[in-house]
């Protein structure tokens, strides 16, 4: 009950000051729902990419889930199939269970060859074309900014050949930076824990 503006009382009576009948107001609980994003999001990067399915999609298409990224092409013949191969370790090593909580995103550095419709070859072929694999190409402005907000460094050392970081991201919900494991067949015990406990967080 309110008199004269902040002023409450706990019980009927008069008010002491106003002498009038105090009466019960209604009180109602509001719920806000925070989906801001940090300054420390991906998802703040605006530019539009495409799947493997040849949809357009921002990176804020896939907030809510834990993130394991890595960036490669499907034409290296050295690093990337060990990238690929260390990808496909971990996602090994998650509950099926929690598979549903996350989605394992594979960015080209090499656009121009890699078209959705060679990244999704590339899927197939390496068996990963279920629903928790993501391939994306962008632009390559697009993918240079990417790189450089994940410190991954790439050039191209002759037409079908990059020399490029080795480096799997692990991203929470909201698109932040949580790990990375730099290089090739390495213990990855740190990224699994890491992921197993932000999946179980979402």
């Amino acid at each position: 009950m309110a008199c004269e503006g902040e002023k409450t009382y706990n019980a009927f009576n008069s008010c002491s000051i106003c002498k009038m009948d105090l009466k019960v107001i209604e009180q109602t609980s509001k719920v806000i729902v925070n989906n801001a994003i940090s300054d420390e999001s991906i998802f703040n990067l605006t530019t539009t990419w495409n799947t493997e399915e040849d949809e357009a999609i921002q990176l804020e298409d896939l907030k809510g889930k834990t993130l394991v990224l890595v960036m490669i092409y499907t034409t290296c013949k050295a690093a990337c199939p060990r990238l690929v191969a260390d990808m496909r370790n971990i996602e090994k090593q998650i509950p099926e269970n929690q598979l549903k909580d996350l989605q394992f995103v594979l960015v080209s550095i090499d656009p121009e060859t890699d078209t959705p419709e060679r990244l999704k070859s590339f899927a197939i072929e390496n068996h990963m074309d279920r629903l928790h694999w993501t391939f994306l190409q962008g632009t390559e402005s697009s993918v240079r900014e990417f790189a450089n907000v994940l410190a991954v460094k790439y050039k191209q050392i002759s037409p079908m050949d990059f020399s490029h970081s080795n480096i799997i991201s692990v991203f929470n919900s909201g698109g932040e930076l949580m790990h990375q494991q730099e290089g090739l067949g390495v213990d990855n015990k740190e990224t699994v824990k890491t992921i197993i406990e932000l999946t179980n967080k979402n």
